[in-house]
Parts: structure tokens; sequence; C-alpha cells
């Protein structure tokens, strides 16, 4: 708990400064303004430093394993993506998922979920791989993620293969 709220100050704080006024000059919108990089301070990249997403990149919607399961009852041509290792995917895995291991995502995602406007839920079995592969698929320029963490947090039905 500690460590999640040590992470949120983090992610808090670096928000909050890069919304701030360029130091030392006027708002780059107005017209002759320049922006002064503070010594030691890296250069502004394409890349989005919460996400590790490319800026302009899609957003990820994290929701819980309850709001995935309404959305499975009431969304028309969901795709539901396990990113686990085969292995675990056989053990258990929730009906109907399509099986792309996070590893695989660059590789294999656009051969195996060619619409990119499609809702996509995904899911691993804790949350980080799940959250790592929503942020390549949105990288990917995907247009609907959503990720629902881990099978450990789902209360519904599974499956195994036999």
């Amino acid at each position: 708990m500690k460590k999640k709220f040590l992470w949120l100050v983090i992610l808090g704080a670096l928000a909050l400064s890069a919304c701030g006024p360029s130091p030392g000059g006027a708002p780059p919108s107005q017209p002759g303004a320049t922006v002064e990089q503070s010594p030691g301070t890296a250069p502004e990249t394409s890349e989005n430093p919460t996400t590790g997403t490319e800026k302009g990149a899609s957003e990820v919607q994290k929701i819980s394993a309850e709001q995935a399961y309404q959305m499975m009852r009431e969304t028309e041509g969901y795709i539901l993506l396990d990113v686990r290792t085969k292995e675990e995917f056989d053990q258990k895995h929730i009906e109907g998922a399509v099986l792309i291991p996070d590893t695989e995502i660059r590789s294999s995602a656009e051969a195996k979920l060619p619409d990119k406007d499609a809702v996509i839920l995904v899911y691993c079995r804790t949350g980080r791989r799940s959250a790592l592969a929503a942020g390549e698929l949105a990288a990917m320029g995907y247009a609907n993620i959503y990720d629902f963490g881990g099978i450990v947090d789902w209360p519904y039905d599974t499956v195994s293969v036999q």
C-alpha cells in the first residue's frame, strides 16, 4: 500500500511539473515566447512518460473485472484478450478469450486483431502483463483498449483446455 501511494505521489508530481509554466519565460502559446530547459533535464521526447506510449496514441482505460463482465454482456464484437503464456491459458482462462502472450503482442497483434477500432478487453494473471500489453496495443494504434487486470480477481466462470 505504501509503495502504491508513493508511486501515485511521484506520478502526481510529474504531472504537475509537466503542466506548469515554462521557467523564466512567457507561456509558449504567446508569440515570440521561448521555452527554456533547466540544466540537467532531459529534452522532451515523443513518448508519454506515464504510460510509455507515444504521444497521440490511444489511452488505455483501466477497469474492474465487474466492469469488464458488464461490457461483455452489453457489447457486441468485443475481443477478450489473454496475454499470459499458453500453459497458463490451458490451465484456466475466460471462455472466448484469444491468446496472444504479452511477449508476442508486437509481432502477432495485427494479424490476430485486424480491427483497430474493436473493443479489446485485456487480462493476464495479476495485472502487470495486461497493463504492459494494453500500452503496446495503444501505441500500435488500437483505439478501444480496456485493461481489467488479472484473472486472479475474476469472480466469474472460467474454462480449461483438457
